[in-house]
């Protein structure tokens, strides 16, 4: 690393906490924190769905995942589409007609304050854990480039982030993530024209050698539910996605944040459309280093062809590769996308917690000035926990891992609620409540026996990706099936 690659990198960290930093001005009333005062632009809206769905796990994993093996997660993105036509058609005009800054003021109307408390309280768990494994994930990459110390860096970015979130509200997240999105394309981009460019063969020897060694299939399509094959990932994905659009806080707070339906409509098409070309180019630039380092057109050491370091290649590529000065700029694109990811956590979780705990239990009738201290003080309180949860993960990848497996059933929970609040019509509350537990029992034993090992005690070894699968199925099953029996007793 040189010079200016450092003074590159700072500046961009102070550049952007100055500009969120400014909208403070702008940012006086609870409405303007989590609302924008309805004023942003829809592009810019559209800008911060893409750098939501980006985080610096994606910029790392995606490269090493294409590095190792094949473009089998490029089915992830296939499935966005799915996810787009019925947000389009369903979940914005839903959304905008309740026009409430939480996602989850819907399931109290639909089940009871249970329901809104289960769902909200998932979403913050889930967005603690996901600050913390970023902070932790990004300072991890951050060291192998710079070797500084993990602990300071978590800390530092976590500090820098929870600034201008605080400060800026919405208005400066939206703009920032703006911002570090169009850095990370450009940082992209770059990357594939250099390799392109030093290939020895060009462009015509990285398809040859990609070709021979099948890295762009998408996975077998046998319908094998023990293997990430191509059917596997694109339910997956559908299911993930459908979550993503349908019930996260991240996506539905920009929906209502927008000027209007139709700015609203046009951010989720463009930014979800956006994230699939980008996916792309990542998992090209995993390709186009398999090919450079593979023909000698470059060295990389042993240990990184471990499949639990794979997320190391690119930024490995980027400190011994790029030249000085467009080294710095990429590793402020990694920063880029990790930043943005959080800063979009902070303000949502203290939009929850201003709507759906605060106002709902504590005080109904609360002024602008006390629902903003409610908004400042949530916000340094996530961004604290974050920070300690970052720290907590050092050096022990056990619990990291554990984390991943478990998340699901957060997701898995709020997702099988979700549509069985759509497509039942009668308030069956015990059928809610029934769907959710043997839905939360399905994930849990699951999750479990991945965790503990014992697929092969149990004689199966469904893959992973299928567990939100499963258990958001059984929720609605369960739920729908009680409630179709309630409505034919009462019937007869």
């Amino acid at each position: 690393m040189t010079t200016i690659d450092v003074v590159i990198f700072f500046g961009y960290l102070i550049g952007i906490t100055i500009f969120g930093s400014s909208f403070y001005r702008k940012n006086k009333t609870s409405s303007a924190f989590t609302l924008g005062d309805n004023q942003i632009p829809g592009w810019v809206i559209g800008m911060s769905i893409f750098a939501t769905f980006v985080s610096s796990i994606s910029y790392l994993a995606l490269p090493g995942e294409a590095y190792m093996s094949n473009w089998n997660a490029f089915v992830f993105s296939l499935s966005i589409p799915i996810a787009i036509v019925v947000a389009l058609y369903f979940f914005v005009p839903h959304y905008r007609k309740i026009n409430s800054p939480s996602a989850y003021t819907y399931m109290e109307n639909r089940f009871g304050s249970w329901a809104r408390i289960y769902v909200s309280t998932c979403y913050l768990l889930t967005q603690l854990m996901r600050i913390g494994v970023i902070l932790y994930l990004l300072a991890l990459a951050i060291h192998a480039i710079f070797g500084w110390d993990i602990a300071t860096i978590i800390i530092v970015t976590g500090l820098t982030v929870i600034i201008y979130s605080v400060l800026g509200g919405i208005q400066a997240v939206v703009w920032t993530d703006a911002i570090q999105g169009i850095i990370l394309i450009a940082g992209a981009l770059f990357c594939i024209g250099y390799i392109l460019v030093y290939l020895p063969g060009g462009p015509e020897q990285l398809f040859a050698v990609a070709m021979e060694h099948d890295k762009f299939s998408l996975g077998s399509f046998d319908l094998n539910v023990f293997e990430s094959t191509f059917w596997v990932v694109l339910i997956y994905g559908t299911f993930i996605n459908l979550q993503n659009y349908g019930i996260d806080q991240n996506y539905v707070q920009r929906y209502v944040a927008a000027r209007n339906d139709e700015e609203a409509r046009r951010s989720v098409l463009y930014g979800g459309l956006l994230y699939i070309p980008v996916s792309a180019f990542f998992l090209f630039i995993g390709t186009a280093l398999y090919t450079f380092y593979s023909t000698s057109a470059g060295q990389i050491p042993a240990d990184l062809m471990e499949a639990s370091r794979s997320d190391r290649i690119f930024p490995y590529f980027i400190v011994h590769e790029l030249p000085a000065g467009i080294t710095g700029l990429l590793i402020a694109s990694i920063f880029a996308a990790g930043m943005s990811t959080i800063s979009t956590s902070l303000n949502s979780s203290a939009t929850v917690f201003l709507t759906d705990y605060y106002e709902r239990f504590f005080k109904r009738e609360a002024t602008d000035k006390d629902s903003m201290q409610v908004l400042y003080i949530s916000s340094l309180l996530v961004g604290t926990v974050g920070i300690g949860i970052g720290l907590s993960l050092i050096n022990v990848t056990s619990a990291l891992d554990a984390w991943w497996k478990l998340s699901s059933i957060f997701s898995g929970g709020m997702l099988g609620l979700f549509l069985l609040g759509i497509f039942t019509r009668k308030k069956n509350v015990k059928g809610a409540i029934t769907g959710v537990i043997a839905g939360i029992l399905v994930i849990m034993w699951l999750s479990l026996s991945k965790l503990f090992q014992l697929e092969e005690t149990l004689g199966y070894q469904i893959h992973s990706y299928l567990t939100i699968v499963l258990g958001t199925t059984v929720i609605f099953l369960v739920g729908f099936l009680m409630s179709l029996m309630r409505s034919n007793s009462t019937s007869s």
